[in-house]
């Protein structure tokens, strides 16, 4: 062969530089950055997270998600919604540290409210799950919009009852009568649900967000006391309130695990 038929060698492509790596890599970051799926992927993470406490003073991480938020304008971007869901982790793990740095045992004065739904599990028996859990739904949004009127809180819901606490006790025995008048007004198939409330005063304990000791056990047993309809009352309630403004009727009152001699009482307001 000769000399002019010898095939030229092909040109080897420039290596790429630095700068064009670093160019085509940021392409490709963007596009995956706004690409629906990956937007869709990562709000479907940040919604499992759970919703932040509101109402609080503003913290140092709540200034980064909003610097988050504003770094993107209103392009939808992954990125920004991986962003504020490592925010958002951070600050329920430091909200959980906190709550538990908080669960302190300590004595605090109350008047703890029990309520019960006379002959729910008789009802219970025949409804269907469908209805029980929707009574049971009821009564329980019933009982906290009342609780939370009278300046109460809502400890826990115990399947057919409550339990919550007050500051005032005179708040508490309204709460308790608005909240026999309110469950009465709850209907599932027919069915209108009847309560009874017991209330005492005492020196609960104050456990994370829980409340124990002999007191709420006294609670208990005075509001398993009480008839349909009817408010029992401790003497502890009836010393923290005028009793002028009631009706007191001392009921016969024996129960397991409550201080010999204890007095109750039926209570209706006045008018």
């Amino acid at each position: 062969m000769s000399a002019a038929q010898t095939p030229k060698p092909k040109k080897k492509a420039p290596a790429p530089t630095d700068a064009s790596v670093a160019r085509r890599a940021a392409d490709l970051i963007a596009r995956t950055d706004s690409s629906e799926g990956a937007v869709s992927l990562a709000r479907a993470a940040r919604n499992l997270i759970p919703e932040p406490v509101t109402g609080a003073a503003e913290r140092p991480s709540d200034r980064i998600a909003r610097l988050i938020e504003q770094a993107h304008g209103e392009q939808p971007s992954a990125m920004r919604e991986l962003g504020l869901a490592g925010v958002e982790i951070w600050q329920t793990l430091t909200r959980r540290r906190k709550a538990v740095g908080e669960r302190i045992d300590r004595a605090v004065p109350a008047t703890i409210m029990f309520t019960d739904l006379v002959s729910f599990s008789t009802w219970a028996l025949h409804a269907g799950d469908d209805h029980v859990l929707a009574l049971i739904r009821a009564v329980d949004e019933a009982t906290a919009a009342v609780v939370r009127r009278r300046g109460g809180q809502v400890v826990k819901n115990l399947g057919d009852g409550t339990m919550a606490v007050f500051v005032d006790a005179e708040q508490a025995i309204l709460a308790a009568f608005e909240t026999i008048t309110a469950v009465n007004a709850v209907e599932v198939d027919g069915y209108r649900p009847q309560l009874r409330v017991g209330l005492h005063t005492g020196m609960p304990r104050s456990v994370g967000d829980d409340f124990l000791g002999v007191d709420v056990n006294i609670a208990a047993r005075v509001g398993a006391a009480a008839g349909s309809g009817e408010v029992y009352i401790s003497q502890a309630v009836v010393d923290q309130v005028d009793p002028e403004r009631f009706v007191l009727r001392r009921k016969r009152f024996r129960a397991k695990g409550v201080p010999k001699g204890l007095l109750v009482f039926s209570v209706v307001p006045k008018l």
